[in-house]
Protein backbone atom coordinates (compact mmCIF):
# COMPACT_ATOMS: atom_id res chain seq x y z
CA UNK A 1 0.00 0.00 0.00
CA UNK A 2 1.66 3.27 -1.00
CA UNK A 3 1.98 5.80 1.75
CA UNK A 4 3.06 9.56 1.38
CA UNK A 5 5.14 10.59 5.01
CA UNK A 6 6.17 14.05 5.07
CA UNK A 7 9.25 15.71 7.03
CA UNK A 8 11.25 19.09 7.44
CA UNK A 9 8.71 21.26 9.18
CA UNK A 10 9.72 23.05 12.62
CA UNK A 11 9.91 26.53 14.34
CA UNK A 12 11.82 29.16 11.59
CA UNK A 13 12.48 32.40 12.18
CA UNK A 14 10.81 34.57 9.61
CA UNK A 15 13.63 35.33 6.61
CA UNK A 16 15.24 31.74 7.07
CA UNK A 17 14.49 28.91 4.54
CA UNK A 18 13.26 25.50 4.53
CA UNK A 19 13.17 21.91 2.88
CA UNK A 20 10.46 19.55 3.21
CA UNK A 21 10.26 15.70 2.14
CA UNK A 22 7.53 13.41 1.25
CA UNK A 23 8.75 9.74 1.30
CA UNK A 24 6.98 7.94 -0.82
CA UNK A 25 6.46 4.23 0.66
CA UNK A 26 5.53 1.20 -0.79
CA UNK A 27 6.32 1.82 -4.38
CA UNK A 28 6.77 5.20 -6.67
CA UNK A 29 4.82 5.95 -9.35
CA UNK A 30 7.26 8.05 -11.84
CA UNK A 31 4.29 8.01 -14.19
CA UNK A 32 1.98 10.26 -12.01
CA UNK A 33 1.62 13.73 -10.48
CA UNK A 34 2.99 14.61 -6.91
CA UNK A 35 1.76 18.11 -5.16
CA UNK A 36 1.99 19.70 -1.94
CA UNK A 37 -0.89 21.53 -0.08
CA UNK A 38 -0.99 23.43 2.93
CA UNK A 39 -3.47 24.33 5.36
CA UNK A 40 -2.68 27.38 7.47
CA UNK A 41 -4.96 27.81 11.17
CA UNK A 42 -8.98 28.14 10.52
CA UNK A 43 -8.39 28.18 6.63
CA UNK A 44 -8.90 26.23 4.25
CA UNK A 45 -6.17 23.67 2.94
CA UNK A 46 -4.90 25.37 -0.33
CA UNK A 47 -2.83 24.20 -3.41
CA UNK A 48 1.23 24.85 -2.99
CA UNK A 49 2.91 22.90 -6.09
CA UNK A 50 2.60 19.84 -8.20
CA UNK A 51 4.80 18.29 -10.49
CA UNK A 52 4.21 16.03 -13.14
CA UNK A 53 6.29 12.69 -14.53
CA UNK A 54 8.16 15.04 -16.95
CA UNK A 55 9.10 17.69 -14.10
CA UNK A 56 6.63 19.61 -15.02
CA UNK A 57 5.81 22.46 -12.35
CA UNK A 58 2.80 24.71 -11.47
CA UNK A 59 2.29 27.01 -8.42
CA UNK A 60 -0.54 28.29 -6.50
CA UNK A 61 -0.13 32.27 -6.99
CA UNK A 62 0.29 32.70 -3.34
CA UNK A 63 3.63 30.88 -3.58
CA UNK A 64 5.13 32.01 -6.74
CA UNK A 65 8.86 32.73 -6.44
CA UNK A 66 9.55 31.84 -3.29
CA UNK A 67 8.89 27.70 -3.65
CA UNK A 68 10.23 25.14 -5.64
CA UNK A 69 9.00 21.69 -5.75
CA UNK A 70 11.19 18.68 -6.76
CA UNK A 71 11.26 15.07 -7.57
CA UNK A 72 13.56 12.41 -7.13
CA UNK A 73 12.05 9.27 -8.66
CA UNK A 74 15.26 6.91 -7.58
CA UNK A 75 15.18 8.06 -4.15
CA UNK A 76 11.48 7.57 -4.56
CA UNK A 77 11.32 11.59 -2.52
CA UNK A 78 9.76 14.79 -3.73
CA UNK A 79 10.68 18.20 -1.81
CA UNK A 80 9.34 21.37 -1.40
CA UNK A 81 12.39 24.24 -1.00
CA UNK A 82 10.71 27.17 0.33
CA UNK A 83 12.76 30.64 0.91
CA UNK A 84 12.29 33.57 2.43
CA UNK A 85 9.87 32.55 4.66
CA UNK A 86 6.85 34.61 5.98
CA UNK A 87 4.30 34.34 9.30
CA UNK A 88 1.55 33.57 6.51
CA UNK A 89 3.50 30.67 5.73
CA UNK A 90 2.44 29.12 8.83
CA UNK A 91 0.53 25.69 8.64
CA UNK A 92 0.25 22.16 7.99
CA UNK A 93 2.12 20.93 4.41
CA UNK A 94 0.82 18.25 2.81
CA UNK A 95 1.91 15.95 0.01
CA UNK A 96 -0.60 14.42 -2.29
CA UNK A 97 -0.22 11.66 -5.24
CA UNK A 98 -2.96 12.78 -7.97
CA UNK A 99 -3.95 8.94 -7.58
CA UNK A 100 -5.91 10.16 -4.31
CA UNK A 101 -2.99 9.76 -1.60
CA UNK A 102 -2.49 12.10 1.34
CA UNK A 103 0.30 12.14 3.46
CA UNK A 104 -0.60 12.79 7.64
CA UNK A 105 1.03 16.53 7.42
CA UNK A 106 4.73 17.84 8.96
CA UNK A 107 3.94 21.39 10.65
CA UNK A 108 5.89 25.04 9.86
CA UNK A 109 5.52 27.34 12.30
CA UNK A 110 7.28 30.86 10.92
CA UNK A 111 7.57 33.12 13.84
CA UNK A 112 10.08 35.45 15.63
Amino acid sequence: QVQLVESGGGLVQPGESLTLSCEVSGGFRSLITYSWHRQAPEKRREFVASISMYSETNYGDSVKDRFIISRDSLKNMVYLHITNLKPEDTGVYYCKSSDGIWGEGTQVTVSS
